[in-house]
C-alpha cells in the first residue's frame, strides 16, 4: 500500500519515515528542488539534511499523483489549506481517508481544520493525529505517543494501526473538537511562555503561566462541547508541556525573540518556518469575543500580538487583575 502525504515540512518527513517501515510513501511538494533531493539522493535538504529517509519515500509536484492513493496525510500549515485544496473536485476525497497533522484555526472563518475540509468538501473520512511530537525526535525514532481522533472509532482504529511502532504508540480518540483545540491553544500558550523568558522572568512565572493556560484551554474546550479528559491529555496538558518548554517549538522560540523586544514580523522572519501560534491567537481571540469565553493569557498575547503593547505592560495587566478563587 501507498500513503500520499500532501505536504514536504519537518513533521511531514518525520510521519514519512515512520511509515516507510512499512507502506511506500509519497510526498508533494511545490519545491522541485526538494522532489528532486527527496527522489534522487533520498534527503529532504530544508529540513533534514543529515538524515536519510528509506528508497520508498518519493516525492512528486504533482497532487493529481498524491490524491490516487486511498489514505492521504495532510501536512499543509493551517493557513494554506484551503488554498491548496479549494479548487480541487468536491468529490475527489470519496471513499478516501483525510488524516490531518496541522494544527490551528483559520483566519476569517475561525474553522478548525476538520471545518474547514467539511466547507470545501462536504462529509468525508476524518482523522486528526496529535500530541507531544517534535519532528525532530520522531524522525530519530526517539520513544513518542501520540492520539489519532475521528468521530467514527473503526476509522481511529484503523488509522492506529497503521501508524502504530515500537517508539511511535497511538492511542484513540473520538473527541475531534477537543484534540483540535488542545493542538491550537497549545501553540498560542508555548508563545506566551516564551515570551516570559524572553523578558527574563523565571520557573515561577513559567510554571504559573502553564497552569492558568490549562484552564483556558479548558474553558474553551467545554465551550465547544469537548470532552474535557482531552484537554488532560496527550493532545492538550502533554502537547502544551512539550511545547512550551523546548527549543524545538518554533512557537516557544518566537516568544522568546519577542520577549526580547523583536518585532512579531522580525521574529517570524527569524524562525524560518510557519509560527501557528500568531494566526491561531487571533483566531481564538476572535471566537472568544463573539462567544463570550473568558481566556485573559490569550487576550492579553493578542494586545502584544497585534496591537502592540508592551509585554511587560501585558504581565502587570494579568497580575493585577481582580482578586478570585482558583476554581
Amino acid at each position: 500500500m501507498e500513503i500520499s502525504i500532501i505536504g514536504a515540512g519537518s513533521w511531514a518527513s518525520a510521519i514519512a519515515n515512520v511509515l516507510s517501515e512499512k507502506y511506500d510513501v509519497l510526498m508533494y511538494a511545490r519545491d522541485i528542488n526538494q522532489v528532486y533531493s527527496i527522489n534522487k539522493e533520498n534527503i529532504n535538504k530544508k529540513y533534514f539534511p543529515d538524515k536519510k529517509l528509506r528508497k520508498n519515500v518519493r516525492a512528486t509536484s504533482s497532487l493529481e499523483f498524491v490524491l490516487a492513493n486511498k489514505y492521504i496525510i495532510n501536512a499543509i500549515p493551517t493557513q494554506n489549506i484551503r488554498q491548496v485544496y479549494i479548487g480541487l473536485d468536491k468529490n475527489i476525497l470519496h471513499e478516501k481517508v483525510l488524516i490531518n497533522l496541522s494544527k490551528g484555526i483559520e483566519l476569517e472563518s475561525n474553522y478548525r481544520i476538520s471545518e474547514i475540509f467539511e466547507s470545501i468538501f462536504g462529509e468525508i473520512s476524518y482523522v486528526v493525529l496529535s500530541g507531544p511530537s517534535h519532528a525532530e525526535e520522531v524522525i530519530n525514532e526517539m520513544p513518542t505517543t501520540i492520539v489519532c481522533a475521528s468521530n467514527n472509532l473503526n476509522l481511529s482504529k484503523d488509522v492506529q494501526k497503521i501508524f502504530n511502532r515500537d517508539y511511535f504508540r497511538v492511542y484513540t480518540s473520538t473527541d475531534v473538537v477537543g484534540v483540535e483545540i488542545g493542538g491550537s491553544i497549545k501553540n498560542i500558550l508555548a508563545l506566551g511562555i516564551g515570551m516570559a523568558d524572553g523578558l527574563g522572568y523565571g520557573d515561577n512565572s513559567k510554571a504559573a503561566m502553564i497552569t492558568r493556560g490549562i484552564h483556558e484551554m479548558e474553558r474553551f474546550a467545554k465551550s465547544f462541547d469537548a470532552d474535557p479528559k482531552t484537554i488532560n491529555g496527550l493532545a492538550g496538558i502533554g502537547d502544551l508541556i512539550v511545547t512550551a518548554t523546548s527549543n524545538h517549538s518554533r512557537n516557544n522560540r518566537a516568544g522568546k525573540l519577542i520577549g526580547k523586544g523583536m518585532s512579531v514580523k522580525e521574529a517570524s522572519k527569524e524562525i524560518k518556518m510557519v509560527v501557528e501560534g500568531i494566526p491561531t491567537t487571533k483566531a481564538v481571540y476572535d471566537l472568544a469575543e463573539k462567544n463570550n469565553i473568558d481566556l485573559p493569557i490569550t487576550t492579553e498575547l493578542y494586545k502584544v500580538l497585534f496591537m502592540g503593547k508592551s509585554p511587560h505592560q501585558s504581565v502587570s495587566d494579568l497580575m493585577n487583575r481582580d482578586l478570585k478563587n482558583e476554581y
